[in-house]
């Protein structure tokens, strides 16, 4: 029995701790010049824009602090979607105001909303993509929020399991509707496995496969117009670890995103201390980083490309100087 254990110990901790080791060589080198903003970059805004708790002082204070950067979309929240697909459009009451605020104090700047909602992948409750009405009122919700004025849709579904038909179905029939409004259809990603089958392995474990599989990934980037890879909530505990993650992601991303797709890499913008997130490695410097490294080893001039900041309301001073600073470097 006792080696038993020990086998299992050795088959679960060797390649764990080998995987580390490379994510800490990742971490190593200098990003290849050039590897700054785009002017494609986005920031996921809370709900508070839309419902009427935000002024026109507020705008103007946000306009101020993205004037200087690279952000060019705004994905607002303006959901959540009922679990039927439904969107009530008492939940974004100020939307028309906002757009219209945004749009003088920031010409050129898209408004997107950003809608979600738990999926019952793991859990009896949630959204259910599976089922074709759902799919259907998820549609007619995207249809009432560009009729509102939007000028796209971000979805963000959640635990979204690799391999997910129906899911892929969703966007196709989306896709239709933002084409025929010049709108664009926006998602964000799960992570990619960074090990070969991860998503599957740590199914078994958990019963949370949490990664999607390269193939999937680029089946979604292509069909989307904008994909944004929520590149955090890592597990890992050090900031080397994690910037050598971040790269990992960003090449694996770069891989098999069509050119003619938006990648978006996702900065932590907040700090929390549970498991998964440990705020003093996944900082904004490391991503950044992270971020340039895996841009330089693997298409250091890919034009449609950006980073995306998570999220408005629990960002610090110090995160939005490290952005400027080593991203927008101006």
């Amino acid at each position: 029995m006792r080696r038993g254990v020990f086998a299992l110990v050795l088959v679960l901790v060797v390649p764990l701790l080998v995987a580390e080791a490379a994510l800490r060589v990742n971490y190593t080198g200098d990003p290849a010049d050039g590897t700054y903003t785009r002017g494609q970059d986005a920031i996921w805004l809370g709900h508070a824009w839309v419902d009427g708790r935000k002024s026109a002082a507020d705008v103007a204070a946000l306009a101020e602090r993205l004037r200087p950067t690279g952000i060019h979309d705004l994905y607002v929240h303006t959901g959540p979607l009922e679990h039927d697909g439904t969107l009530p459009k008492a939940v974004y009451p100020k939307a028309s105001w906002f757009i219209a605020a945004v749009h003088r104090e920031l010409p050129g700047v898209r408004v997107q909303a950003w809608l979600g909602d738990v999926l019952a992948t793991e859990s009896p409750d949630g959204l259910r993509l599976e089922r074709e009405r759902t799919r259907t009122a998820v549609v007619a919700s995207t249809r009432e929020v560009l009729a509102a004025g939007f000028q796209g849709a971000h979805f963000d579904l959640e635990p979204l399991h690799s391999g997910d038909r129906d899911y892929l179905a969703l966007l196709d029939d989306l896709r239709a509707v933002t084409r025929a409004h010049g709108a664009l259809l926006s998602v964000a990603a799960h992570q990619i496995d960074p090990l070969p089958s991860f998503h599957s392995v740590w199914k078994t474990l958990t019963n949370h496969p949490k990664w999607w599989s390269q193939a999937y990934f680029g089946e979604v980037a292509r069909r989307v117009d904008q994909i944004a890879v929520m590149s955090y909530d890592t597990m890992q505990p050090l900031q080397s670890l994690y910037g050598g993650y971040v790269a990992q992601q960003t090449s694996l991303a770069l891989e098999v995103t069509p050119p003619g797709t938006q990648l978006l890499m996702g900065l932590p913008f907040y700090h929390e201390n549970r498991f998964g997130h440990w705020a003093h490695a996944e900082t904004v410097p490391a991503a950044v980083r992270g971020v340039r490294l895996g841009l330089s080893r693997t298409d250091a001039g890919r034009a449609r490309f950006g980073v995306a900041l998570y999220v408005d309301f629990a960002a610090t001073e110090a995160d939005w100087t490290a952005y400027r600073e080593d991203w927008v470097h101006r």
